[in-house]
């Protein structure tokens, strides 16, 4: 039988479960942390919310929002170049379900524990399920990356794959693009595994930090985010919607006008796009062999301003939507 323990208890079973820092002066248990900032560090904060059936189906497994919600903000540290350190926890839920929380906290504490991030504190309260992290990385002063300094010239590049997470949405009946009428169940497995459990790309985001001149995460789809890089720095950017990496899930699943919209305008993906100058192409390839992570050259930074998509030969290419936003029009 499920306990219904209290508001205190819920804190307690989180805090027996959180990753431990010797820079941690005080932690979960009082009205604020007390945390060591490294000395010559600066320090980098994200914050996500992620609310039942706008982030994830209503049906997600805990442990997958668990995970979920901490691999988001680690993405955004990732973005900056950031090394992560310490995190806090505001957590709504609809009633108090020991099995719940546990299973929740499981998927959480696997994430932190790879990327020796700290809980530290936050709040628990009764009210439809939502889960706000707010993570906190530090970073060599004046060297964290940002969505501003591409330059006329630079690749454009992104890591992993992308279009998988949005798929596994389509599936479901969610999103602009059209499920096909039937998909393998393992296919259909590979593509719920992206949307559920993103990976974070943490240790790439500090390695780019000696190469790349601009990056952001693929969280909104990648013309949207891409089009944030190219506002900040005033350049104009050109995608080649035919390079964009695919995973063979996908390929197998969708049709290529589809699998192009999922790519480009899908979201969820948490990939690093980024831009760097064309000479470090080889110097990337290297980092892509040396961490077994695929990185893609998708286009190039030009002058002008704003994004535009071609495919392999040459024409232009306009999804039905660059990304997604929450409060334009449904």
């Amino acid at each position: 039988m499920t306990s219904r323990p209290g508001e205190f208890d819920l804190i307690e079973r989180i805090r027996r479960r959180v990753v431990a820092r010797g820079d941690v002066v005080l932690g979960i248990g009082d009205d604020a942390a007390i945390l060591d900032v490294p000395a010559g560090r600066q320090l980098v904060v994200a914050m996500d919310t992620l609310n039942a059936g706008v982030h994830f189906p209503l049906d997600t497994r805990p442990a997958d929002i668990g995970w979920k919600a901490l691999a988001v903000n680690l993405s955004d540290l990732a973005a900056m170049g950031a090394e992560p350190a310490w995190c806090t926890l505001s957590l709504s839920m609809p009633e108090s379900n020991s099995d719940w929380l546990d299973a929740f906290v499981d998927g959480f504490s696997e994430l932190a524990a790879m990327h020796r991030i700290a809980l530290v504190g936050g709040d628990t309260t009764r009210g439809p399920l939502s889960v706000c992290v707010t993570v906190h990385g530090v970073v060599e002063p004046g060297r964290a990356l940002r969505r501003e300094g591409a330059h006329v010239g630079d690749d454009v590049w992104v890591s992993g794959t992308l279009g998988d997470a949005a798929a596994s949405l389509a599936l479901r009946g969610i999103g602009s693009v059209a499920a096909p009428p039937t998909v393998d169940d393992r296919v259909a497995d590979a593509l719920a595994a992206r949307l559920d459990r993103p990976v974070p790309r943490v240790q790439l985001g500090r390695a780019l930090v000696d190469v790349a001149t601009s990056c952001i995460d693929v969280s909104d789809g990648l013309l949207a985010d891409i089009a944030h890089i190219a506002r900040a720095s005033e350049v104009a950017v050109h995608i080649d919607v035919d390079a964009l990496p695919a995973s063979d899930a996908l390929h197998s699943a969708f049709e290529d006008d589809a699998r192009r919209s999922l790519q480009a305008s899908g979201g969820d993906d948490y990939e690093l796009c980024f831009t760097a100058p064309a000479a470090a192409a080889a110097r990337i390839e290297a980092m892509a062999r040396d961490a077994r992570i695929a990185l893609s050259r998708i286009g190039t930074v030009d002058a002008g301003a704003g994004v535009t998509a071609f495919d392999a030969d040459g024409r232009p290419w306009t999804p039905a939507r660059s990304g997604f936003d929450h409060f334009a029009a449904r």
